[in-house]
């Protein structure tokens, strides 16, 4: 994977790329001390991966960020633990490092990159829905796709994600685009299972892999955990 850094301390450049060196996967092209100069970079480039610090003089990491019409991969780094919940509302944006990064969690982050990009290659094109038809018949949903009721093995499903006016519906062998609202499909489900962790994300508890501050892991996705939500998801693990 290519890689760029952009981060403002050139102590913090160096522990990346020193970083990146153990992972033979990873190439670090180019390193930057200001957005301004990496977008300049990436008008004429592409890369697959962005190691990104979020307090920088004058154009922030979330600024940076905006301006991508097409963002790559993104692991954001920084030594402010409070940006985790607006991190994860960027769908680019795959993990949050907490300066002084350890190796261990470097190889994580990364870790999960890789697993997107392979998910990605692989994963088949979801099937839509226009209708917000949708019913549940003991472990199955049905979701109305082109005037036929298709069946959703409830439990296979991992993750559901608000996209505007539409839900996604990531199951375990396929995803599913349906014209619908999380409270709609929220009421359908059955709440020993499923939880609604942040006002986009309802997940399946069962799928958990990991736990870490306020997201967590479900197959290759991180998911973001509101603090409103984290305690009711900690008494439904037992971890309280």
């Amino acid at each position: 994977m290519k890689c760029i850094i952009v981060d403002d301390e050139a102590a913090a450049r160096a522990i990346t790329k020193q970083l990146s060196k153990k992972i033979e996967e990873l190439t670090i092209a180019e390193e930057f001390e200001n957005a301004i100069d990496a977008i300049k970079y990436l008008n004429g480039n592409t890369v697959d991966l962005i190691f990104l610090d979020i307090h920088m003089p004058t154009f922030s990491g979330f600024d940076f960020i905006q301006t991508l019409k097409n963002p790559p991969l993104i692991i954001l780094t920084t030594s402010d633990k409070n940006f985790a919940l607006d991190a994860f509302e960027y769908d680019c944006v795959v993990d949050y490092l907490v300066k002084p990064i350890t190796p261990e969690r470097f190889a994580k982050a990364v870790a999960r990159i890789k697993e997107r990009v392979v998910v990605s290659k692989v994963e088949e094109e979801p099937v839509t829905s226009n209708s917000e038809e949708t019913s549940t018949v003991g472990n199955d949903l049905y979701v109305n796709i082109d005037r036929r009721l298709v069946k959703i093995n409830v439990p296979d499903i991992c993750v559901i994600e608000a996209k505007g006016d539409y839900i996604k519906i990531k199951a375990e062998d396929k995803n599913y685009v349906v014209h619908s609202t999380l409270k709609k499909i929220e009421e359908k489900l059955p709440s020993h299972l499923f939880l609604k962790v942040h006002r986009s994300y309802i997940i399946n508890t069962t799928k958990i892999v990991d736990i870490e501050d306020n997201s967590v892991l479900i197959k290759q996705d991180v998911i973001p955990v509101s603090r409103a939500n984290r305690k009711e998801l900690m008494q439904r693990l037992n971890l309280l």
